[in-house]
């Protein structure tokens, strides 16, 4: 297994484990990898993210390796301009939802997607060996990318009907979350003659407003703001903008598989007999809503990567995750929360139905998800435990335990924190309610002996 990749890229605290020289070090390996450019870099707005972008620009150059600073971007943006623009790869520079104090380095290969787990493999043992490329004939040069955020706003826009939206005026609701998203999400409404109303506008390191991640719990002033402007919709990023939550036109706070659903049903009514990839933590009303449209799922391990890197050998048209990673593979296999933006405005113009209306439409489904702190050493020993006592249960990405396809639990270590995720789902609320409650008292419980 891979010692610095988590569930996606590197990540950890700047200047303690996630320092200059071992970002420096990191990125000769990628490069390394990479053997050849231009490649495309780009950042998001943490307060270090600047500083790291230097040290990646020259030590790719130091590899001979030419490469283009983007600037501040969201993931999805410089991720979809590696593949459109002939990239030979992309370094984004993020943490992510963490939080501020950390950073981190998602590499992306030349298809534009986020390398796969055997080439995460491959770049470690790059560093560990320090098998770094020789000294070149001559240096690479740094240059800067200005067309990145127009060729993005053109591939969303060459997949959705701008003219139907433009005419529907929506009134959109944005929760920036001071994030990257700040740079992209507002002008692309406006340019599709939407009234938007920001929340969280400024960039800003620290993530003053709600923190990077939205969560239902920080996403009531969204909410709020729907209501009081009587918003078609409302739209929360995470802090590097590859990730949506939304709110429907009554100010609830959707989940991620809701979201997830309600544009699976719409795509596949229209691109019938096509594939959908998702986690094993994704709600089981996916396969019902394929069904209809004589469509298959295929389940992956937790992790944007391991969705992303099965929709391209498979040609998959969606792919998702619970927390509000979105894939539309004609645009790009990756976690797109602009994409995903547009998609829905694409939806809510081809009916007069509000988005309320059209989650009613799905099938019921209740499910939900918590975290627990936990130290890694804790967590191996917890779900060692665990499989000890479910012997039956699924433990491919730590430990499924399911009763039916409606009625499981599923616990695992994060990727990217020193936490265990526990995701549930039940027929009923009330059902629901009373598995999470037990689980998480049994973690608990076995975390304290």
């Amino acid at each position: 297994m891979a010692k610095f990749f988590g569930t996606n890229g590197i990540r950890g605290i700047f200047k303690e484990d996630f320092n200059l020289e071992f970002i420096h070090e990191m990125t000769l390996s990628i490069a390394t990898y990479f053997k050849e450019g231009p490649i495309l870099v780009g950042y998001d707005g943490r307060d270090s993210s600047p500083i790291i972008a230097k040290i990646v620009c020259s030590a790719i150059n130091y590899c001979g390796i030419d490469c283009n600073n983007a600037g501040l971007v969201p993931t999805p943006c410089l991720e979809y301009c590696v593949k459109k623009l002939g990239y030979k790869g992309g370094m984004m520079i993020t943490a992510s939802h963490n939080p501020p104090k950390y950073n981190g380095i998602k590499p992306a290969a030349g298809d534009g997607v986020e390398i796969s787990r055997e080439d995460e493999i491959k770049i470690e043992d790059i560093y560990f060996k320090k098998n770094w490329m020789k000294k070149p004939a001559k240096w690479g040069k740094t240059g800067t990318e200005k067309r990145a955020i127009e060729a993005y706003f053109q591939g969303i826009c060459s997949h959705i009907d701008t003219e139907r939206i433009e005419a529907r005026k929506f009134k959109v609701a944005l929760d920036l979350g001071n994030g990257a998203q700040a740079v992209t999400a507002p002008k692309f409404c406006e340019n599709l003659g939407c009234e938007i109303f920001l929340l969280n506008e400024k960039i800003d390191g620290s993530f003053p407003g709600r923190g990077s991640e939205p969560t239902p719990q920080n996403l009531q002033s969204l909410s709020k703001t729907v209501i009081e402007n009587q918003a078609d919709l409302g739209i929360a990023f995470d802090g590097d903008g590859d990730r949506s939550i939304f709110c429907n036109n009554k100010g609830e706070i959707l989940t991620g598989d809701k979201s997830a659903l309600v544009l699976a049903k719409y795509i596949l009514n229209k691109i019938p007999k096509s594939l959908v990839v998702t986690c094993l933590n994704s709600g089981s009303s996916i396969e019902s809503i394929a069904d209809q449209f004589q469509s298959k799922v295929i389940r992956t391990k937790v992790g944007s990567v391991e969705v992303s890197r099965k929709m391209v050998p498979t040609n998959a048209l969606i792919g998702f995750e619970e927390n509000g990673g979105f894939m539309f593979g004609p645009h790009n296999q990756v976690r797109d929360g602009l994409m995903t933006l547009g998609l829905m405005m694409d939806m809510l113009s081809s009916s007069q139905e509000s988005l309320s209306q059209k989650i009613d439409d799905l099938p019921p489904s209740y499910t939900t998800k918590d975290k627990v702190h936990c130290a890694p050493d804790e967590a191996k020993k917890l779900i060692q435990a665990l499989s000890a006592e479910f012997a039956k249960s699924d433990t491919k990405d730590g430990i499924k335990i399911t009763n039916n396809s409606k009625n499981w639990v599923m616990i695992r270590p994060s990727g990217t924190e020193p936490i265990i995720r526990i995701y549930g789902e039940a027929e009923t609320q009330e059902n629901l309610d009373s598995l999470m409650s037990e689980y998480i008292q049994k973690v608990n419980s076995i975390i304290s002996r």
